[in-house]
């Protein structure tokens, strides 16, 4: 055997013999808060990994079509969820997520917008948001948890439940701030990350701390899931000081959590 034909073999055996990597589609599917952080840190992390991140959008409540109740009650396979943890616990009590892999990812506070160029009200303070409230013709609130937080609890605790519900309703399947954008509402509130990226819409701030309501953002591995370990690995990342950036600038407060695994 010439010293060319040995010299390829080798070659050849030694190729095979490199390990090759499976590269995993991770489906993801999140609720607005996190919607525009994960747009900015799916690509950050498909850099250091071999995996892909498909991302899908929907309501963390609420039975419209695209909400996420909806999608997986439709049989649609995921293999993380990312959702407010009061409704991310509720699938794991149901079954739909595994338990124990729970993971906070970020703190999310709700905040208020006018379309751009209307007066924009103070809404610093208690006296301020109820003033701005009542002199609203119409306002849009989100029908996911910000907002049922808003006419369940804060409404009533600030007396104001019987006129709120001749000016203010609940907003389905889009972000409140197009709904203000379009002129369609003059006041809105939501999440302050999902009122960030809208335009046409001026930032007015967030709610008095008297009337805040802090939510949790976090994620869940399903009980479903075809890529167990890739999934985990995708959460890691987003739990990491390397999404803080992209976490902050979209107007949310990382957790930075130890994670179950």
């Amino acid at each position: 055997m010439s010293k060319i034909r040995s010299y390829f073999l080798i070659f050849v055996i030694g190729i095979l013999l490199i390990p090759t990597s499976y590269a995993a589609d991770i489906q993801v599917i999140t609720s607005g808060a996190f919607a525009e952080a994960l747009k900015e840190l799916a690509p950050e992390y498909e850099k250091q990994s071999s995996n892909k991140v498909i991302i899908s959008y929907g309501s963390s409540m609420g039975v419209a079509p695209d909400s996420i109740p909806s999608r997986l009650a439709k049989g649609e396979q995921f293999d993380i969820l990312i959702l407010a943890a009061p409704a991310l616990e509720s699938f794991i009590k149901s079954g739909a997520l595994q338990p124990g892999l729970r993971v906070d990812l970020v703190a999310s506070v709700m905040g208020g917008v006018v379309r751009v160029g209307a007066p924009k009200p103070d809404i610093s303070t208690m006296a301020g948001l109820k003033l701005a409230l009542l002199n609203a013709k119409s306002i849009a609130y989100s029908a996911s948890a910000s907002g049922v937080y808003l006419s369940t609890e804060l409404f009533p605790r600030m007396g104001i439940s019987e006129q709120m519900d001749k000016t203010a309703r609940k907003i389905y399947s889009e972000r409140v701030a197009s709904v203000v954008a379009r002129g369609e509402a003059d006041l809105g509130f939501q999440q302050v990350s999902e009122l960030l990226p809208i335009p046409g819409v001026d930032y007015i701030g967030e709610l008095p701390p008297e009337a805040q309501k802090t939510v949790l953002f976090s994620a869940g591995i399903t009980s479903s899931a075809k890529n167990l370990e890739e999934a985990k690995d995708f959460i890691q990342f987003l739990a990491s000081t390397k999404a803080v950036p992209a976490i902050q600038k979209t107007g949310l407060k990382p957790v930075l959590p130890a994670l179950p695994w």
